[in-house]
Parts: structure tokens; C-alpha cells; sequence
């Protein structure tokens, strides 16, 4: 990252900043390095034409805003990164949030940050009023940060989503914007 760029967000560790296709390389090299990590919970693009397709959507749809954490300390290293998808304006105003850790950054408490900075500037700038998280029962490391970011369980949805070859079922967690930011 060229270090003229501003962060949308920064904290002590990281700063956070909308994708460019111009970060295809980095996120597709760090996506293979974490296959391992990811597997069986996500599946990032680990090609430069699956980046494109995949940027461009939350590039380009007003419904999706995706953010890329950064090192600070590294000069802008992609750590990992958190997208809101499914936003729903007006009456609702309400989000839902995939996220992951790429393997070199993993396990130094970076998601949690980055998390935390995404769900501030999901309130404070893009004014939503609930997030949500959908987390497969088994994914404890995901779980652990949706709980350590105030998060609360909500419920239990059966054969919510087509992952890796099946209907998964995911426990819903959610947050809503603190009273003074409503």
C-alpha cells in the first residue's frame, strides 16, 4: 500500500481501507498461504480472475462494503480482512459480516481489532443500527471473536448456507449500534 493512503479506521496495529483490484496479488498469495487456516469455514478467492470477480462485487454493490486490515507496523501488510454483506438501508439498517485472518497474522488478536474498527465505522459512518454474524456451530476461533467484540447469540438457523458442498447450519449473532449512535 503506498503510504500516501488513508485508513478509513486505524488502531493501535491496524488500519483499515476499502479493497482495490489493484490488491489482487497480496490477497490472492495470502489466501493460498491460509488454506489450511480457512478450511472447512471459508473460502477466499486464491486466483487473480476469483479476486477480480470478487473485489469488483464489493467494490461496485451498494448492498456490500468490504475492508481489507492492514499492519501498520508493515507498511500496509493485508492481515485479513471483514465485509459487510446484505446491507439493508431505510427502516432496517442492518448488515451481515464475513471475515478472516490470513495465516501469517493469525492468533496476535488483529481480527478482534480489525473487527472492532469495522463495527465502528459500520455504526458511526455508514450509520447502520444492527450487524449480524453467521457462524457454523464448529468454527470456535470465529465464535470467540464475535463474543470478545460484544456480540450476542441470537439464535440457531438450520441449512443456512451452500458452503463447500452442503447446507450448513450457523448460529446468528448479532450487535446493535450503541444508544448514542442510533
Amino acid at each position: 500500500m503506498p503510504e500516501s493512503t488513508t485508513y478509513l479506521a486505524e488502531g493501535p496495529r491496524l488500519g483499515i481501507r476499502p479493497y482495490t483490484l489493484a490488491d489482487g496479488p497480496e490477497f490472492t498469495t495470502r489466501a493460498r498461504e491460509s488454506r489450511e487456516l480457512h478450511r472447512p469455514w471459508l473460502f477466499p478467492p486464491t486466483t487473480d480472475t476469483a479476486y477480480a470477480s470478487y473485489a469488483g462485487i464489493l467494490i461496485e454493490d451498494p448492498t456490500k462494503a468490504g475492508f481489507l486490515l492492514c499492519e501498520r507496523a508493515s507498511g500496509g501488510d493485508v492481515a485479513g480482512f471483514v465485509n459487510i454483506n446484505n446491507i439493508v438501508e431505510g427502516g432496517f439498517r442492518c448488515g451481515a459480516l464475513g471475515y478472516g485472518a490470513f495465516a501469517h497474522a493469525a492468533g496476535r488478536g488483529l481480527m478482534r481489532e480489525g473487527l472492532g474498527l469495522v463495527v465502528r465505522y459500520a455504526f458511526d459512518v455508514l450509520k447502520l443500527h444492527r450487524l449480524e454474524i453467521n457462524v457454523q456451530p464448529r468454527n470456535a476461533a470465529s465464535i470467540a471473536i464475535a463474543r470478545r467484540c460484544g456480540f450476542r447469540l441470537e439464535g440457531f438457523s438450520p441449512d443456512f448456507l451452500f458452503i463447500d458442498g452442503a447446507w450448513r447450519d450457523h448460529e446468528r449473532w448479532a450487535l446493535t449500534a450503541p444508544l448514542d449512535r442510533r
